[in-house]
Parts: structure tokens; sequence; C-alpha cells
């Protein structure tokens, strides 16, 4: 799992070779650490197929104002430099899943 900040979003995110799961998020969100388990076993599924990171709003609200994140958990997917979906609020692992197999090209 990687740690998103404003200073490496571009080079993780942007210039990323793999598509690219963001979860905005921000400690004291209960939603949030709700969702964080789901989100952390997605990298022992989709492994070097879909890259996964962690972006505090609190610590980066440049980016979470960028993409237009009023709510938290917000999970972005990118594919070559694009936010290519958006899901906001807590979802299922299954549902997070299905997401995920839509964007990730096996």
């Amino acid at each position: 799992m990687v740690t998103i900040t404003s200073e490496n979003f571009e080079s993780e995110v942007l210039q990323s070779k793999v598509p690219v799961l963001v979860d905005f998020y921000a400690d004291w969100c209960g939603p949030c650490k709700m969702m964080a388990p789901s989100v952390e076993a997605m990298e022992g599924i989709y492994g070097d197929k879909l890259k996964i990171g962690k972006l505090n709003v609190d610590d980066n609200p440049d980016i979470a104002e960028k993409y237009n994140v009023m709510s938290i958990p917000t999970l972005i997917f990118f594919e070559g430099g694009n936010a290519v979906q958006t899901s906001v609020g807590l979802i299922s692992r299954s549902a997070l899943q299905e997401k995920i197999d839509s964007v990730v090209h096996a």
C-alpha cells in the first residue's frame, strides 16, 4: 500500500503503468476505518495488476479538491493518468471487487 501525497501524486498515480486505486480518507473518519480492511485485501488479490494507495485528505487538501472529493471514504480509480471511476461512501468488499474488475483488465 502506497502513501499518496501532493508531492508524489503525479509519479505514483498519474504516471503509473498500471491502474491505481486511490483511497481518499481521514484518520477521524469511521466509515474510512471500516473500508480500510477491504481496500487492503485487494492488494493480495490483484498483486501487480493494480496499485493501491491511500491519500489523507486532511494532509493533502489540494488533491482532494482537484478531484472534487466532498465526502469520505472516496475511492477513485486512475488509468493512464485519468480518473476513470469514482465510488463515494462505504461499499462492501464484493462491490469493491466488482469495481476493480471493471477497471483492471485481467
